[in-house]
């Protein structure tokens, strides 16, 4: 039986893998989860799963969860995430946390000796440099749970990485794919959440309207599969069926092709190397693929740059989406001043390209706070 951890239970990345939980209690033991601030959803998570520590958001219910379930031990906050991670029972970690707030405990899991499955590109993309130091030294495993980062997983196994030519990352085109720059000036937040093939949450789903989920998946790729930026290609593909492609020397090309159902590489991910059985009705259809539109999607363009520049940058970029998209999420700023936060905030930061731990962390949090200080409240 494999123990695993859940952050970010109450999520799309995490009640999906408590689905698959459920469907594998004989080979799956759930030792700890993170919950969010929706207590009705966290009720039903508690009762239905027996677990040995919970992170709470904040202390304002701790005391009532831990008379209900005298059996758990609750903690709460960011310094609650840490002691479920370092919690003394060995096992995998599922990172589905959003935004940066993912980066210190996937580090304290990997220190603390349990294989990572990580959903959050956050990770990656403000400490890629740092994070594949940390694996290496404590010889722990990440596996890749995003559906495009997996397929590429998948495709690249038992192959010689010198033979690969390059690896394409497909985009659906998100929200407004059908939308000219001109008519995104007035699209309203309820239309961008709207995402017509996957049900995801509300900041990846912004992410994937402005393409900028597609640039953290760039950089996150190149540290994944150790290929530099011009080896890797996005192309939009609608219909989300083919997740990902690999481009061999001798011509011959692989891809990886599913339903839009991020349960089947979260199970991957969960029981690597073994494939277990999984319903899908997916059939598989005409596919159409085009050339991405840079022009389009400037953001997707401003990723590429910034991960081939390094240093602080993608921390600055990252920090700049994230606060925007809060912004947008609570309606302080239109659709298109997401690009605008995030451009500015690139181009007037002065780089380091050498950045510590502690370096990344502050500065994340300086950007952060100084667009809310400067568009509006969080």
């Amino acid at each position: 039986m494999k123990n695993i951890y859940i952050l970010g239970a109450a999520g799309s990345i995490g009640l999906q893998t408590l689905d698959l939980v459920r469907k594998h209690k004989k080979e799956l033991n759930l030792v700890g989860i993170s919950l969010g601030n929706n207590h009705a959803l966290n009720e039903e998570i508690l009762s239905t799963h027996k677990v040995s520590i919970v992170c709470l958001r904040s202390q304002e219910y701790m005391e009532k969860y831990q008379i209900e379930y005298p059996n758990t031990t609750f903690v709460h906050g960011d310094e609650g995430l840490l002691d479920l991670v370092r919690y003394p029972i060995k096992g995998a970690v599922v990172n589905a946390l959003s935004g940066s707030a993912g980066l210190i405990p996937t580090i304290e899991a990997i220190k603390s000796r349990k294989d990572i499955l990580l959903a959050n590109k956050e990770t990656l993309v403000m400490a890629g440099d740092i994070i594949k130091k940390l694996l290496n030294n404590y010889n722990v495993k990440l596996y890749p749970i995003d559906s495009e980062h997996s397929a590429i997983w998948q495709c690249l196994q038992n192959e010689v990485s010198d033979t690969v030519d390059k690896i394409v990352i497909t985009a659906s085109g998100g929200s407004f794919r059908d939308l000219s720059r001109n008519d995104l000036k007035h699209v309203r937040l309820e239309d961008a959440l709207n995402h017509p093939n996957w049900s995801m949450g509300d900041k990846i789903t912004i992410d994937s309207a402005t393409m900028m989920n597609k640039g953290l998946e760039v950089i996150e790729a190149h540290y994944l599969f150790d290929l530099p930026y011009e080896k890797i290609e996005t192309v939009l593909h609608k219909e989300s069926a083919v997740h990902g492609l690999v481009y061999f020397q001798d011509g011959s090309i692989k891809a990886c092709i599913s339903s839009s159902d991020m349960r089947i590489p979260i199970q991957y991910a969960l029981f690597y190397p073994h494939r277990m059985p999984y319903e899908s009705k997916f059939v598989l259809t005409d596919l159409t693929f085009k050339q991405m539109d840079f022009k389009r999607y400037p953001l997707l363009s401003l990723a590429y740059k910034v991960g081939e520049t390094g240093g602080l940058l993608p921390t600055v970029m990252n920090a700049a989406n994230e606060a925007a998209v809060k912004l947008f999420l609570n309606q302080h700023i239109s659709f298109l001043d997401i690009e605008k936060i995030v451009f500015d905030t690139v181009d007037s930061f002065n780089n380091n390209l050498y950045p510590t731990l502690e370096e990344i962390i502050q500065t994340d949090d300086i950007i952060q706070q100084s667009i809310f200080k400067h568009y509006g409240k969080r």
